[in-house]
C-alpha cells in the first residue's frame, strides 16, 4: 500500500501563508470600519443641516437645532454655519488613526426656499 505524504515543508508554507493573510484581513476590516463611521457621519451631518434648515424655516435658533440634533459624541465634532437662507454642517468622523479624521470630514447644507411671489 503506497502512502501519499506531503513533503514536510508544505505543511509549514501553509502556515506561514495563513500568518501572512491575518495582518491583510485585519487592515481590511479597519479599512472597512473606518468607511462605515465616515458614512455614519455623513448621515448624522445631512440629518443635522436640515434640522437646521426646518429650525430656519419657523423662525428658531437654527444653529441650536443643528446641534441639538446631534449625538453627543458628534456636537464636538461639528461645525455649523448659519448663512442667508442655508445651513453648512462640517463633521468629523471617529477615525481608528489619530490624525485622519480631518481629511476624512464630511459635509452638508441645506437651504430655505423663501416664499413664491
Amino acid at each position: 500500500m503506497a502512502r501519499w505524504l506531503s513533503p514536510s515543508g508544505q505543511r509549514g508554507q501553509a502556515t506561514v501563508e495563513v500568518l501572512a493573510a491575518i495582518p491583510l484581513l485585519l487592515l481590511a476590516g479597519a479599512i472597512a470600519l473606518q468607511l462605515f463611521a465616515t458614512g455614519y457621519a455623513l448621515t448624522l451631518a445631512d440629518g443635522a443641516a436640515e434640522a437646521g434648515a426646518l429650525a430656519l424655516a419657523g423662525g428658531r435658533p437654527a444653529k441650536q437645532a443643528t446641534l441639538d440634533s446631534l449625538p453627543d459624541w458628534a456636537r464636538a465634532r461639528a461645525t455649523v454655519a448659519v448663512e442667508g437662507e442655508g445651513v453648512k454642517v462640517r463633521l468629523l468622523p471617529p477615525a481608528l488613526v489619530p490624525g485622519l479624521a480631518d481629511p476624512l470630514a464630511v459635509y452638508s447644507a441645506a437651504y430655505v426656499r423663501g416664499p413664491a411671489h
